[in-house]
């Protein structure tokens, strides 16, 4: 699953009418990460307006948004007059307790930093939060309009605060000292929190020291085998036919989080890992031993047999490579995220194809060639009709509960742009739109993930197939070979990097599945 990462100066008058930057455009923030002008394009209103990314405490809503040459200004409504909460937030910054904008969004490109953080060039804004720490130093405060004898003026965030001190020191003596630092170690705390909430790999923004192995790792991609030899000797000997090393296990791990990102199938399927070139794994097939007895007589053979089995799943070799220009190399950094993005787009291209349509031979075993799982024959019916969903209803309520309550649909999206307009009985849409960010759009109650390897609607096909996917193990071969070719492409000053992995796919339990196939 893609985790919402966070980020971002603001005014609010009584009316609760809020104005500020929630980005802030080409300076580094907390976590290491520069947005850059045209990040938002296609970011429209309305935005909802939470306090403190709190999805619980929606707060208003945002109805401007324009990217300025210093950042996303934004103009919204705090809806004091109706929500609690949004009249105490209001109260908080013009107080200077909450004194910044944050950004709740999904990267959708992006590119890594020499030493740390990212560069942001395009994002999917989801929400804007107004918070007590923003990400970026920036985002802060401007101006707060106070309302004083029918008239309002526009004060500073430092008058404003020196007001408060004085105000403090006069009632109270001078506690703003000792308020300043009670509350500093939990402002730093704040901070931590959500630098590492926005940074990938959650290390709160702190450089870590790298392993030994990632070190003669970074050496070896950018020299390959002129590195220095002890460096060379930090690494595994990959046993792939082609040579290279093995990537040491983080930047494995980070190749796999990818790929998890964007493949529909891995946040579905049942996925393990594996040492061996394959795994044998005991099936049971629908049925039991189980009888009615009593004390006196002996327990019965049943006439049931092959209750279990044995399926075995072989990893299949899979390769890829990536040309990096030789002007490159002296950043091992940008070299490592380059191929580390695309060889993982690339891997998750190939291996859905494969867990969708594969024979089993040199590729997984596909979840529509399997022969196993049942087809659900849709009929006569015209697909664009409106009564097109009944064939729909009955495959579903055909599938056994346990599995029927845990299943998704899956199609490409060409299927799901002639659904969209289905309609029942009395007339409402049978498709449902996601009320909730993260959550899926559902058909009948159900989620429905696309998969653009789906076939289309078509005579003969299976366009749609439901089910619980953890019927489907994906097996991974641990370690991802990487081999440094600065010769093959020299003339074309670039170095090729060849990548290759093992992984397995099969159908373990095919009677959680059933597939929509179209009339001939």
């Amino acid at each position: 699953m893609l985790r919402l990462e966070v980020k971002a100066s603001l005014a609010v008058d009584e009316a609760g009418t809020i104005t500020g930057l929630a980005s802030i455009f080409g300076t580094a923030d907390l976590g290491g990460d520069i947005v850059h002008k045209g990040a938002f394009a296609g970011a429209a209103p309305p935005i909802p307006m939470l306090a403190s990314h709190d999805p619980a405490d929606v707060v208003g809503v945002w109805d401007e948004l324009v990217e300025t040459a210093q950042g996303l200004a934004v103009k919204g409504r705090l809806l004091v007059a109706d929500v609690v909460r949004a009249a105490e937030v209001r109260a908080l910054i013009i107080a200077g307790a909450m004194g910044g904008l944050s950004i709740g969004y999904l990267p959708t490109s992006k590119k890594a930093r020499v030493g740390g953080g990212r560069d942001l060039f395009r994002v999917n804004l989801k929400e804007i939060s107004i918070v007590a720490v923003p990400m970026h130093p920036g985002a802060k405060i401007t101006a707060v309009k106070a309302l004083e004898g029918g008239k309002v003026d526009e004060v500073t965030l430092e008058e404003l605060q020196a007001k408060l001190g004085e105000v403090e020191t006069k009632h109270a003596g001078d506690m703003s000292a000792a308020i300043a630092a009670a509350v500093a170690p939990l402002l730093e705390k704040m901070v931590k929190l959500e630098a590492k909430a926005n940074r990938p790999g959650g290390d709160g923004g702190a450089a870590q020291e790298p392993t030994i192995e990632r070190k003669a790792f970074a050496a070896y991609i950018t020299r390959g085998n002129l590195a220095p030899e002890t460096e060379l000797k930090a690494l595994s000997i990959s046993s792939d036919p082609n040579g290279g090393y093995l990537a040491p296990p983080e930047f494995s791990s980070e190749v796999i989080k990818d790929i998890v990102e964007i493949s529909p199938f891995r946040s579905l399927a049942s996925v393990k890992g594996a040492s061996a070139p394959s795994v044998i794994y005991p099936t049971r097939k629908p049925g039991g031993n189980a009888t009615w007895d009593d004390d006196t007589t002996a327990e019965p053979e049943t006439a049931t047999t092959n209750i279990f089995g044995q399926l075995e799943i072989l990893t299949k070799a899979m390769s890829t490579f990536v040309d990096i220009p030789n002007s490159l190399l002296q950043d091992a950094a940008m070299v490592e995220a380059e191929i580390r993005e695309m060889c993982g787009e690339d891997f998750e291209k190939k291996e859905t194809f494969a867990f969708t349509n594969g024979a089993g031979f040199y590729d997984p075993e596909g979840i529509l060639t399997n022969a196993d799982i049942a087809n659900f024959n849709y009929g006569a019916i015209a697909f664009t009709a409106s009564d097109a969903i009944a064939p729909l209803i009955t495959m579903l309520y055909s599938i056994a509960p346990s599995y029927r309550n845990k299943g998704v649909w899956m199609m490409n999206g060409t299927t799901l742009g002639k659904m969209r307009n289905w309609t029942d009985a009395n007339g409402l849409k049978v498709w449902q739109p996601s009320v909730q960010i993260g959550q899926p759009e559902t058909l009948l109650g159900r989620p429905v993930v696309e998969n653009v390897d789906m076939p289309d609607v078509a005579s003969g096909a299976t366009p749609i197939i439901y089910g619980d996917f953890s019927g489907y193990r994906i097996l991974d071969r641990l370690g991802l070979s990487v081999l440094v070719d600065p010769y093959s492409q020299a003339t074309a000053k670039k170095t090729r990097y060849h990548m290759g992995r093992r992984v397995g796919g099969r159908v373990l339990q095919a009677i959680k599945f059933k597939k929509l196939r179209m009339s001939i």
